[in-house]
């Protein structure tokens, strides 16, 4: 790697064993991020919070300091940094919270992940309107029909920044600037870009982000956090109320804590999101810039490889994907082909769905049960990508022949 500090490959022994592209599902752990953890459980393992002990005080330290660390890296202020487990768990806190009313609207494109459509869908039941957005056959979606679909009945605006299932990278900022002309509030999940390319939380004009902690950040699993803008900090209301949420408890009543604190009700997973806090450090060493260059440079590489071999399909626009090469084999169901690069060559691949049933169909992959989908970090290799297209063309010849 570039970076003296810092090789990857080293840090991530599983490497060794295996060709892993999955990073879209989520990463191996660098050593550092697990000393990190390591330190507290043997060192400072104590609850986070009003323990007045020096080892409480520090665990305490640590948890925020990490929140700092965020916060800094995706340019918000710490409070607007939520913790929760995982980018699904921070897009229900905001579809569990936000105060609806019978006949509003949510706009949403066909290509989400379940975790960005399912929690809207539920809301039909409470008299919502979902208006789905079709993306074009690259699944690109066009800020115009956003802006069609506006009308006085809206109320938020979701989309993914990178499409987990093809890879699409939508027009997020153009659509920000959609949302705030017509004062509709709006939210990307950025499951697929956090860690992979640089993100300014304030430049998308977002008023919800969902982040995951174990994909391109490079953090542990169990973690993730919602970035929610200071101005609409209030129109949500906390579901998991209980110890750390409120300030004051009567009989009658209670008061709740400032943001975040309200928000992230029981004990919180310390070691993670220490562990986080140290993987935020670990891709700042490496340097957001240099990732999103790899991840440019190999993502068509990649595409380019298997594109080339006969009996191929790829899903996507070479370049509007990024760090995702979604592809089939004429006349192969997607888990055999996944089964079979594991089998004779050690290379990690998802297959299927993705969780992201409408995308796949609208793609037309749905005969073939999904899609092959190899996904990149930066440490992956070119190399690594030859082995994978190699291996590919031979199974292709099978099927052909």
């Amino acid at each position: 790697m570039e970076n003296a500090n810092i090789n990857l490959r080293a840090d991530i022994p599983l490497l060794e064993e295996l060709i892993y592209l999955d990073a879209a599902s989520t990463t191996p752990t660098p050593e550092p991020v697990l000393r990190a953890m390591q330190d507290y459980y043997r060192h400072f393992n104590a609850n986070i919070g009003r323990g007045a002990y020096k080892t409480a005080v520090k665990a305490t330290n640590k948890f925020e300091n990490a929140r700092e660390k965020i916060a800094k890296f995706i340019n918000s202020k710490q409070n607007e940094v939520i913790f929760t487990k995982n980018t699904t768990e921070a897009i229900n806190l905001v579809s569990n919270s936000l105060e609806f009313k019978k006949g509003d609207s949510i706009i949403v494109p066909n290509i989400e992940h379940h975790s960005n459509f399912i929690p809207w869908l539920n809301l039909k039941d409470k008299g919502i309107n979902l208006k789905i957005i079709k993306t074009n056959k690259y699944g690109v979606i066009n800020p115009a029909d956003i802006e069609k679909a506006v009308d006085k009945t809206t109320k938020l605006i979701t989309t993914t920044h990178i499409s987990n299932s093809i890879g699409s990278c939508q027009p997020i900022y153009e659509m920000g600037n959609v949302a705030e002309e017509n004062d509709v509030l709006y939210m990307v999940d950025a499951a697929q870009s956090a860690g992979h390319m640089k993100f300014d939380a304030k430049k998308t004009k977002a008023d919800f982000i969902a982040f995951p902690g174990h994909k391109g950040l490079l953090g542990p699993v169990g973690t993730g956090f919602l970035y929610c803008k200071n101005e609409v900090l209030e129109q949500l209301k906390p579901m998991n109320l209980g110890g750390g949420t409120v300030s004051n408890v009567t009989e009658n009543d209670f008061t709740l804590e400032p943001a975040p604190a309200r928000f992230e009700g029981g004990t919180q997973n310390i070691a993670g999101i220490i562990g986080l806090g140290a993987a935020v450090n670990y891709v700042e060493d490496i340097g957001i810039e240099k990732i999103e260059k790899h991840s440019v440079k190999l993502t068509k590489y990649m595409y380019d490889q298997i594109c080339g071999i006969d009996n191929t399909i790829c899903y996507g626009d070479r370049e509007n994907v990024h760090g995702i090469v979604a592809f089939n084999i004429e006349n192969m169901n997607s888990h055999d082909v996944a089964k079979i690069l594991d089998e004779i060559k050690n290379i990690c691949v998802r297959s299927g769905y993705h969780c992201a049933i409408p995308a796949i169909k609208h793609i037309g992959a749905d005969a073939l049960g999904g899609t092959v989908r190899a996904s990149i970090h930066y440490y992956n290799t070119k190399e690594e990508i030859q082995i994978l297209a190699e291996t590919v063309e031979e199974i292709s010849k099978f099927a052909g022949g």
